[in-house]
């Protein structure tokens, strides 16, 4: 049994995809996809059968339940049952699809074909158990950010991941010409993702550096301050990671957060302020937020 996956399915209206996502994440859903049912949105979770009871499922229904509640929209309906972990694996991976972000990016499935042709940056992805697709709004403003500030010009940054996930965002400044990328996440499950989607997209490992752990280890692997700061966690996590990030930058250094609920703008604002951060831009997707910030 301890290799039975949670398939969670949740029906919910279209404008709610991003909330559902968010509140899986939260939950702690190793895997989510979603696809389009009429005018519905069926929206997929995973998780292994130990991190939750029954109970657990039943309290987070309600919690979908709820932030429907408050958005003014219809409830969705949720169910579940158990899987093999063969079965979760190809499962999920079946309503994922090749998918561009921004002007430059095209984020390909490992499974699929490489086109032979393409006038796009293809970063070749298997999140595995790692969060992190790009199907996710929060994500996609995170690469969209990356492309402003590494995308058009030879760059010699320096770049911190802080939550690597499964590594899209590290790879993804390699690719735009990052000259080094610290990725950290204390996750082991997300460490080995991102150290295989290095692998996958031919990313030598001295330019992708990989470790378990948080801010503080970053200056332990570096040389000093990083140019560059990329953290798509939750906002409260972010806000207890800035003071930290401070000590990793230089006077010029740039940041790109994500993972913020439009509502919780105002508290990591508040905290980057305090911290010598001036926000350069807020970037919004539906309900997600993404801040781009420079030293003040």
């Amino acid at each position: 049994m301890s290799n039975s996956w949670w398939e969670l399915q949740i029906l919910c209206e279209q404008v709610l995809e991003d909330s559902v996502f968010w509140r899986l994440e939260k939950f702690g859903c190793r895997g989510t996809a979603s696809e389009i049912k009429g005018h519905a949105c069926l929206v997929r979770g995973y998780l292994p059968q130990e991190q939750a009871q029954l109970l657990d499922l039943a309290a987070l229904s309600l919690w979908l339940r709820q932030d429907a509640l408050v958005l003014g929209m219809s409830m969705p309906a949720m169910k579940w049952h158990l899987i093999d972990e063969e079965d979760w694996s190809s499962s999920w991976k079946t309503h994922w699809q090749p998918q561009e972000i921004g002007d430059r990016f095209l984020i390909y499935p490992a499974w699929l074909p490489v086109p032979a042709n393409s006038e796009r940056i293809i970063l070749r992805l298997d999140p595995g158990l790692a969060f992190g697709t790009g199907t996710h709004a929060t994500t996609q403003l995170c690469l969209e950010s990356l492309e402003m500030r590494l995308g058009f010009a030879e760059s010699q940054a320096v770049v911190a991941d802080i939550g690597c996930g499964s590594g899209i965002l590290s790879v993804g400044a390699v690719l735009l010409g990052a000259e080094k990328v610290y990725a950290v996440d204390t996750d082991p499950i997300a460490v080995r993702s991102t150290r295989s989607n290095r692998t996958l997209n031919k990313v030598a490992s001295g330019r992708l550096i990989v470790e378990q752990g948080s801010v503080d280890l970053v200056m332990q692997m570096s040389d000093g301050p990083v140019d560059g700061i990329v953290c798509n966690i939750l906002a409260e996590v972010i806000i207890d990671l800035i003071p930290q990030m401070s000590e990793i930058a230089k006077p010029n250094t740039w940041g790109i957060l994500s993972g913020i609920l439009l509502d919780q703008t105002k508290p990591v604002a508040d905290v980057l302020e305090q911290n010598g951060w001036v926000i350069a831009t807020l970037w919004r997707r539906q309900d997600w937020c993404c801040f781009n910030i420079r030293r003040g």
